[in-house]
């Protein structure tokens, strides 16, 4: 049963989280930033916000600290949305699953290819 409620509540989380983000801070980064995922603790006081970030180096570091800077305005609107006895801290941690994806789909193109041309 609490499992169900944390799924419930990671996944809330997160579409409020996108949609600050959407509103108050995408114009402001040059880079594509994708929230894959929230994990929240058991009891509720702390949240990790997974973000993939799709850019250089530079466009992640700067969309990293943006959002640290803006965490304070991203709690009081999940504060306000979303009732909970207590609003988890967030805390904002990169997620490099998906260019690690797309690195290796390109290996596996290459090898094919380089199979055809044998």
């Amino acid at each position: 049963m609490a499992y169900d409620r944390i799924t419930r509540v990671n996944e809330v989380l997160k579409r409020e989280i996108s949609e600050w983000f959407e509103k108050n801070l995408a114009s402001e980064i040059k880079a594509l930033v994708t929230f894959t995922k929230v994990e929240t603790s058991a009891d509720l006081q702390h949240a990790k916000v997974f973000v993939s970030i799709f850019g250089g180096e530079a466009q992640e570091t700067e969309a990293f600290e943006l959002l640290e800077q803006h965490r304070p305005s991203i709690q009081k609107q999940v504060a306000k949305r979303v009732k909970l006895k207590f609003t988890p801290v967030l805390q904002f941690e990169p997620d490099h699953t998906p260019e690690e994806a797309d690195h290796v789909l390109k290996i596996i193109e290459e090898t094919e290819a380089d199979n055809h041309e044998s």
